[in-house]
């Protein structure tokens, strides 16, 4: 019989029922090699992306494209990954430090937001300076409800770079895809060039 600790006192057994509300279950990770794009599509290869989960959570890990300064980006499908391009509005801020000290901010990224368009959206801006092997991008994108009909599906994104510019970045993007058709695919890729290397995992979470 095993024993556990729980608030430094001794439990002979534990199970597992009542434990996964909120849980991350993990269901797909994939791992860029000069990769062009990396794309989750419902039913292809083990992936889940339909009402099972309310809510998918994405993990990105050391995201470093082959070509400087430019932006990790996703975009979303309807029919399965054949076409990329729901309709989709966003807003975009960033808190900011220098490498060197000289300087440190929060901006509203008006340049980086959309306003129902069909564009890949910017997830991390100016990723990696020419030269600098070292640096990335790494952070998550939630989706939630995918799979309704009835509503418009939003997201929120959170990532932390070391920029173009030698710069800390914490930079936060959210928004909706203006659709009440399934979400049944998410792409991933750069601006410019291909994702050189890093890992994207994908979650399903419970909500109860």
């Amino acid at each position: 019989m095993a024993l556990v600790k729980y608030n430094n006192n001794s439990i002979s057994a534990v199970t597992a029922t009542g434990l996964a509300s909120g849980a991350l279950t993990h269901i797909k990770t994939l791992t860029a090699s000069s990769s062009g794009t990396l794309s989750f599509v419902h039913g292809s290869d083990g992936v889940v992306l339909d009402s099972t989960y309310p809510i998918y959570k994405f993990e990105f890990i050391n995201i470093h494209p082959a070509t400087a300064n430019t932006i990790f980006q996703f975009q979303t499908s309807t029919n399965g990954g054949s076409s990329y391009g729901v309709t989709y509005t966003n807003t975009v801020f960033l808190a900011y430090h220098k490498e060197n000290g000289s300087g440190s901010g929060l901006n509203y990224e008006a340049g980086r937001d959309q306003a129902q368009s069909t564009a890949f959206a910017n997830l991390c801006a100016e990723v990696a300076r020419s030269g600098e092997a070292d640096q990335a991008c790494s952070g998550f994108l939630e989706l939630y409800n995918p799979s309704s009909t009835t509503f418009v599906k939003h997201c929120i994104s959170r990532f932390i770079k070391d920029a173009a510019t030698t710069d800390m970045f914490d930079q936060y993007q959210a928004g909706y895809m203006n659709t009440t058709t399934a979400i049944n695919a998410v792409r991933f890729q750069m601006s410019s060039g291909n994702i050189d290397a890093g890992k994207i995992k994908l979650y399903g979470i419970k909500d109860s």
